[in-house]
């Protein structure tokens, strides 16, 4: 899943629909402007993509409200999730969302923050997070997923397995975490287990690098985390996928190709590339040569693609009004 420059169907966007096989978009500020032309350029996609015989595209967005809201007024502002006071405000939120996401061709929002901000620390999360009762976010999670997904948009919730707990910014450096299992069971953990309990479309990994998990790999690339912790333990068959390896505690530390092979090899849906670059066709290049050398890791992007399938099956895409 890729992000790209322009607000239109354009040469680059045809080459990594064409040629590079993307499964899905993220929308940015960059690619934004009227309703009109964000419809018009996600039926574009879809279109192309279908005459290209390929499947059509998760095309996804970071609509939380608050601080992380792509869409901009004509479309509904909310203060965002520290401003909910029930699950009323939670239900509101997430219908009135669907409803414009799904007019203008979206079908995935990586929403909601799933996050614990420990109170008595300046956590990362604090204004993006529903609250610091692990409950409380489980609840109003739960609530935004289930109202996002009876009404057609796929729900994502992040990050896993927690990054409530931090202080510094993953988009710029990386930070670690030295917290144990059974610490961030009664905390970070709880409300991805409730988002799982709502079969909630897709979980998020973040980029810390939980040191009593994994001593090396941030979580978005870690094996312990994803396949171990989250598929195994939890029980969790969804959609996984990482957050921006553009970001700084990746680019910083990792070259894409080794990052593409600890993905494989953690058994992650999707690689998340949200910025135009040689980046996405060095990733894509590595998955021919995975798969093309290993049957364990054809294997694992069948299995993978399975998911993928199953998920845009289940959501009726592209939509019936982008036909």
């Amino acid at each position: 899943m890729v992000g790209f420059e322009g607000k239109e169907l354009n040469s680059d966007l045809k080459y990594i629909i064409r040629e590079l096989k993307i499964g899905g978009l993220i929308l940015f500020a960059i690619n934004l402007s009227s309703p009109e032309q964000i419809r018009e350029l996600c039926v574009s996609a879809q279109d192309y993509a279908l005459s290209c015989n390929q499947p059509p595209l998760f095309i996804a967005i970071d609509q939380e409200g608050g601080q992380v809201a792509r869409l901009k007024k004509p479309f509904t502002c909310f203060p965002g999730n520290p401003s909910m006071k029930n699950e009323v405000d939670a239900v509101d939120f997430a219908r009135i969302t669907a409803s414009e996401l799904k007019s203008i061709g979206i079908n995935m929002n990586m929403a909601p923050v799933m996050d614990v901000p420990l109170e008595g620390i300046q956590s990362v999360m604090t204004e993006r997070a529903f609250g610091c009762d692990p409950k409380w976010v489980a609840t109003m999670g739960q609530t935004v997923i289930q109202t996002l997904q009876d009404n057609g948009i796929m729900a994502v919730a992040k990050h896993y397995p927690g990054i409530g707990r931090t202080t510094l910014d993953s988009h710029i450096d990386a930070p670690f975490l030295d917290a144990s299992i059974s610490d961030m069971e009664e905390t970070d953990l709880l409300p991805f287990r409730a988002a799982i309990d709502r079969n909630v479309a897709g979980i998020m990994l973040s980029h810390i690098r939980y040191v009593q998990f994994d001593q090396d790999l941030p979580a978005s690339l870690s094996r312990r985390i994803a396949k171990d912790l989250l598929r195994d333990q939890m029980g969790y068959q969804g959609l996984v996928l990482t957050d921006d390896l553009d970001m700084g505690s990746i680019r910083n530390y990792f070259d894409i190709k080794d990052s593409i092979r600890y993905i494989f090899d953690a058994e992650i849906d999707i690689a998340l590339i949200c910025h135009k670059g040689p980046d996405i066709e060095s990733a894509f290049t590595e998955m021919l040569t995975l798969t093309g050398h290993s049957s364990n890791r054809k294997n694992q992007a069948y299995q993978s693609l399975d998911r993928i399938f199953q998920l845009k099956k289940q959501y009726r895409l592209p939509y019936p009004l982008l036909t």
